[in-house]
């Protein structure tokens, strides 16, 4: 490894100051935009002094902040898998994003990243999230930062007096950076007609989200979603705004606040804990921490919505043992059947214990990063991991996957379904075998430590 260096662009738009090594600069940190709680993002458009771009930002404050949990199986998991040696800043100075272009830069194509956490959690900063692969390919990457769980989905009449819309700031947050990465990507080489917004679970269903609001067409291309794309049954739906106040209004009982301006007042702590607490007594919390139905962002059902969403090039993705795997295989199947899609199958396990290819499993393979993990992953996951980055570098650059050197990729055309399955074996078109996933998912579900 070559050590690294500073490097400064230096652009009438901004100017920024980030590292170099091995050919891959990485600009971090870098805030697109400010917002107030509660309040939405006001994208920044002027910066007067030099952005030191040098470490990560801080991440949206979020329960694992003081309730980590790390009993949990699933949890301990995770944590293990994406984020143990890693050291978190929480703030809610937290809309920043990071930047990884090739060295040598010029027209590249964007890719804008989504990340997880079921709208109540993530960080851009988490293990595998490094675009270097992708840059030694001539892909700009950008990691978005959002606000999540209540700074990102709490509704209020107030909310909606004030700005005639309610709720949805995490979500606000993601077009807002993406309308920054359109702005400014050029000054670090990339290509702003040519953007690729891809994410991984929540990440994923949000770029959904954006797609089916028409007024989005135009600030990208093409869409690659993992694990999330289609349509879930109705009661995971997002729910009118309005109907999600009560919940909100009983987080702010039990936080003690009788005012929307006392819980913009409240401590970060006071307010995850009573968030905590109402997680611990009310089984709907996933359902009212989440996008709504704002006439806004989302200005109608999402089942009637989907039936058009904006016209893009689009990818799929989904694994063995996936959140409720044979339902995200199905609901993926429909939609990249409908879309012309290009749709793959994470059918090879990870190694090291008995979890399958569980839920997310397949990002480190997207971003190269087996060797930081502790899995005692195989040439053939290497194998899988050079096709992955490849494809997709390929579709961001052209929209098509195909390419020299991998095994053919054919799209979803006329209705018909095909979709590529990476397995222990091989890489080639396939089928999806749902008995095997019904079963994973009543065996396995979701991953253990």
């Amino acid at each position: 490894m070559n050590d690294s260096k500073q490097v400064t662009i230096d652009t009438p738009l901004i100017r920024v100051r980030g590292t170099e090594t091995d050919g891959c600069r990485q600009f971090l940190g870098i805030p697109y935009a400010k917002a107030e709680r509660f309040r939405y993002a006001e994208m920044i458009e002027n910066y007067e002094e030099t952005v030191d771009a040098l470490s990560f930002g801080s991440s949206c404050p979020q329960y694992r902040q003081y309730f980590p949990q790390l009993d949990n199986p699933e949890r301990l998991f995770y944590h293990k898998e994406f984020r143990e040696g890693i050291e978190f800043h929480y703030d809610e100075d937290c809309l920043n994003l990071n930047i990884f272009t090739p060295a040598e830069t010029g027209h590249c194509p964007v890719a804008v990243f989504i990340h997880g956490g079921g709208f109540n959690s993530g960080s851009n900063q988490e293990e595998p999230f490094r675009g270097c692969e992708l840059a030694r390919r001539g892909i700009i990457t950008v990691f978005v930062n959002y606000r999540v769980g209540v700074f990102g989905y709490l509704t209020h009449e107030e909310i909606q007096n004030e700005y005639g819309r309610d709720g949805n700031f995490g979500l606000d947050d993601q077009r807002t950076a993406v309308k920054w990465v359109k702005k400014f990507i050029g000054a670090f080489g990339g290509d702003p007609d040519n953007i690729t917004l891809f994410g991984q679970s929540a990440g994923a269903i949000s770029i959904q989200y954006l797609l089916l609001d028409h007024r989005n067409a135009g600030l990208f291309r093409r869409v690659f979603m993992m694990s999330g794309a289609g349509l879930f049954p109705k009661f995971a739906l997002p729910r009118k705004a309005e109907d999600t106040r009560e919940y909100w209004l009983q987080l702010m009982e039990k936080a003690g606040c009788s005012s929307l301006d006392e819980l913009r007042a409240l401590g970060v702590r006071e307010l995850l804990t009573a968030a905590q607490e109402m997680k611990q007594e009310r089984k709907d919390t996933l359902y009212n921490t989440m996008p709504v139905i704002d006439g806004y962002l989302l200005n109608g059902p999402v089942d009637l919505l989907i039936r058009n969403p904006i016209r893009c090039g689009c990818m799929i993705g989904y694994t063995n043992n996936d959140m409720y795997a044979p339902l995200m295989a199905y609901i993926g199947n429909q939609y990249g059947r409908k879309n012309d899609a290009y749709i793959y199958f994470f059918d090879k396990d990870a190694p090291g214990d008995n979890n399958g290819a569980f839920h997310s499993c397949d990002l480190r393979y997207l971003f190269g990063r087996l060797e930081q993990s502790w899995r005692p992953y195989t040439e053939r996951d290497y194998e899988i991991s050079r096709q992955m980055t490849d494809y997709f570098a390929s579709f961001a650059k052209t929209g098509n996957p195909n390419g020299k050197g991998r095994p053919g990729w054919q799209q979803c055309r006329n209705g018909i379904l095909s979709v590529l399955r990476f397995t222990e074996e091989k890489t080639a078109m396939g089928s999806v075998p749902y008995r095997k996933l019904s079963l994973n998912m009543i065996r396995k579900g979701n991953p253990k430590a």
